[in-house]
């Protein structure tokens, strides 16, 4: 490996090879272990003994890690070099992945989740950049940049998929896998992809620390409430500590020489509504995907392999929405497109909120889970071509880092707080909280009707993406605008 400068070696030609393996492998990891874990949890909370609380944090301590640490790991990339970062996050992402695999406690199983979370903030972004460095501007570049999309699109609900399959043999195996993955991309990346140039940054890690303890201590509140009591000191604590930390986050931001979230961006009150929809459409994501995982496994009896083949529907639907918001994006105003998906969202979760336990998989659960996805993938296209509609190009980047991280928070804080309505509503129905295998049919009828019930709630928040989004008042023709642009730059044409 030449020792010259970045730019005095050529730029790959063609894509196919081990470099993209590297690249684009450690970005659809980093994606699918939000999700790989979901339909694994009941045979995690037998084994380990998981409460209900402890249970969800073993996916909001790895979003929220990703999610909070998501900008600041991009910058790390900026200060030191994309391919010194890229790796140090696959070592991270890796050695936390073994960690996971083989804990034997609630404790060790959420801290090595949040470790995962924060070497994938690190190597997700810096990913991204090392395409840029490592590939000719014209069909090599486009090529790349289509097969990472394609990674993170698909990671999510392959992450479900893959999830069930391993779990038939041990759940530990969907953490153990990223071993011998994680191993193989740092030995790729280390002999096939060159470093970069850095520049002398004065990162903004306060702030991005603050962010992420503002989160935690908001989602500590949620999941702590229920059994409890939301009286409890512990529970009042976390709610004054999150208020302190998104206090001092906003101070600190003010005064940051580099701060991860510029202030400047939320000038323009069109973006700020696609923000908040962003945020809300990122809850709805979430906690469809686990409501819906663990009602197929703990209510209707589905094993954990059965739970991820259900979810293929979401897939096709999800894939579907993708390709037909991005043909109508351009034609019609972004608000009536995400009002119009939003509703289909809303009228499945509303139909899911009638099921009982003796629903049948095809065609009451089939049906909402597929017109879910659909709308989900129609949103999850117009809203970030509205965060960059009117920037200009050099903020695209940024910009769209900091979409990514406002969708990825909305999915823990949303999730906590509405199992903490599908808790308290088992509970006050007679229900009881722990592993299913030891419930009662009266038990189990209390638990499915918490979880449809907290459905309800999830249609209320479709509501609201709805209501921030008539708030959007970006055009059709500045969404295509942003969607040339966006196109343009990934292709390193402008």
């Amino acid at each position: 490996m030449s020792a010259g400068p970045p730019e005095s070696l050529p730029l790959a030609s063609k894509v196919l090879g081990p470099a993209i393996f590297a690249i684009t492998g450690m970005q659809l990891m980093a994606t699918l272990d939000g999700t790989i874990v979901i339909v694994a949890l009941p045979r995690m909370q037998a084994d380990l003994g998981l409460t209900d609380a402890s249970k969800s944090w073993v996916i909001t301590a790895y979003v929220l890690a990703f999610g909070g640490l998501l900008l600041l790991g991009g910058r790390i990339g900026d200060a030191v070099g994309h391919k010194r970062a890229f790796l140090s996050g696959v070592g991270v992402f890796t050695i936390a992945s073994l960690a996971c695999g083989l804990a034997n406690d609630p404790t060790t199983l959420i801290v090595a989740r949040a470790v995962q979370g924060t070497g994938a903030a690190v190597a997700a972004p810096t990913g991204l950049a090392l395409i840029a460095t490592t590939y000719a501007v014209g069909q090599a570049r486009n090529r790349a940049l289509a097969i990472s999309a394609a990674m993170q699109a698909g990671g999510s609900v392959l992450g479900l998929i893959l999830g069930g399959a391993f779990t038939v043999v041990s759940w530990r195996l969907a953490f153990l896998i990223n071993v011998p993955i994680g191993i193989v991309i740092v030995a790729i990346a280390v002999y096939r992809i060159r470093e970069t140039h850095h520049e002398r940054l004065k990162l903004d890690v306060t702030g991005a620390l603050l962010a992420t303890l503002g989160c935690t201590s908001a989602v500590l509140v949620f999941t702590q409430g229920p059994p409890r009591g939301w009286v409890d000191p512990w529970v009042f604590g976390a709610a004054v500590a999150a208020v302190v930390f998104f206090v001092a986050f906003l101070l600190v931001e003010r005064r940051a020489q580099h701060p991860i979230v510029p202030f400047s961006i939320f000038n323009d009150r069109n973006r700020v509504a696609t923000f908040v929809a962003y945020f809300l459409a990122g809850g709805v994501m979430l906690t469809i995907s686990v409501m819906m995982g663990l009602y197929i496994q703990d209510v209707i009896g589905f094993s954990a392999l059965q739970a991820g083949i259900g979810f293929l529907p979401f897939a096709a639907g999800f894939g579907v929405g993708n390709v037909v918001a991005t043909r109508v994006a351009p034609r019609i105003a972004p608000r009536w497109i995400v009002i119009g998906a939003g509703a289909l969202v809303l009228a499945s979760m509303l139909y899911g909120s009638t099921l009982t336990r003796a629903a049948p998989y095809f065609p009451d659960l089939f049906a909402p889970i597929l017109v879910v996805g659909f709308g989900i993938g129609v949103i999850s296209v117009v809203l970030p071509l509205c965060a960059i509609a009117g920037v200009g190009r050099h903020e695209i980047g940024p910009v769209s880092s900091i979409t990514l991280m406002v969708f990825n928070l909305g999915g823990p804080l949303m999730l906590v707080a509405i199992q903490a309505v599908q808790t308290s509503r088992t509970l006050y129905l007679g229900g009881t909280t722990g592993s299913v295998d030891a419930m009662t049919a009266a038990q189990l009828d209390a638990l499915g009707q918490g979880y449809t019930y907290a459905l309800l709630w999830v249609a209320a928040i479709a509501i609201l993406v709805g209501v921030a989004a008539l708030f959007i008042g970006f055009s059709a023709r500045q969404i295509a605008t942003a969607q040339h642009t966006r196109e343009a730059v990934e292709a390193g044409e402008l």
